[in-house]
């Protein structure tokens, strides 16, 4: 059995996809306040729902019994509040980590952040934390540490709206960076099951190549035959969110900006060797299905 944490997630939803699409049983932990249509798209899926939640220790140990390989992809970043903090969020996976020791799982894969983006902040510390963790427990483990997601960081989220060319640009906009796809991300995360490159190993990801986010909106342009208006954000501008934040939300964000806009690069060369079953999705490619194609 595998157990999915962070179910509901854009990364955890697409791990339990492929899971059953290999015919693995799945076990999608999610909360009682979960998204219904979510949570019904994953029982679609044939997945076994199991209720529970990362800031209740004694609801993750009934979830974990008779788990083999154990999947987190949980952070409080997407769901956070004054009362669903990273620190009794995020920090839940180490509970998650100590209940699937005492269940006998084989194998535990926790989904953190590229080594290259060490951002000072509560998010970024629990993610290092729990790794350690996690490296300490006795449980066979797989650290997943990707780059930024195309999907969030080249989505109108974070200033980035190709539908209506318009970029925000953090500082110059040269710095480059290992953009991957989530569902990229995926894939390693599922192959890395009972895989010898991922035993006791920290993976870092990024896509094919590094894009600078000035390269990445001519890539954009070239596929919306549309001229995008920039918005530059200073650095300091962002350092100064960042020393005095209105809240930790806040301050992550500023953080996690700072950190992709000076650059994050990701050779892939040894880890597409380990893994060749696995093709990265390139940015011309994530372009191209992102921009709506006009009708014939």
């Amino acid at each position: 059995m595998n157990l999915v944490a962070g179910a509901t997630g854009l990364l955890g939803t697409e791990i339990c996809r492929l899971l059953r699409e290999r015919g693995q049983p799945v076990r999608a932990l999610v909360r009682a306040t979960s998204d219904s249509a979510k949570v019904e798209a994953l029982r679609g899926l044939g997945c076994e729902i199991v209720t529970g939640d990362l800031r209740d220790p004694s609801s993750l140990r009934p979830a974990c019994q008779g788990a083999t390989a154990v999947f987190t992809t949980v952070t409080a970043i997407g769901s956070y509040s004054p009362e669903n903090t990273f620190r009794t969020a995020d920090a839940g996976n180490r509970d998650l980590i100590d209940a699937a020791k005492e269940a006998g799982a084989f194998q535990f894969v926790f989904v953190s952040v590229s080594s290259g983006l060490n951002a000072d902040c509560d998010l970024g510390h629990i993610k290092r934390a729990n790794e350690q963790h996690l490296i300490k427990s006795g449980l066979t483990y797989t650290i997943v540490r990707p780059s930024a997601f195309m999907e969030i960081w080249l989505s109108p989220r974070l200033g980035f709206d190709a539908a209506n060319a318009r970029a925000n640009i953090v500082g110059t906009g040269e710095a480059r960076v290992s953009y991957i796809s989530y569902r990229d991300v995926a894939r390693f995360c599922v192959a890395a099951i009972g895989h010898p490159a991922a035993r006791n190993a920290g993976i870092e990801l990024g896509g094919p190549d590094a894009i600078s986010p000035l390269e990445a909106v001519h890539i954009f342009e070239n596929a919306t035959g549309k001229t995008f208006s920039l918005a530059h954000i200073p650095i300091e501008a962002l350092q100064a969110q960042h020393a005095a934040p209105a809240n930790p939300l806040e301050k992550t964000f500023a953080a996690l900006m700072l950190e992709v806009g000076h650059g994050d690069v990701v050779p892939m060369h040894d880890v597409l060797r380990a893994f060749p079953g696995i093709a990265l999705t390139s940015l011309e490619d994530f372009a191209r299905q992102a921009v709506p194609q006009p009708a014939v």
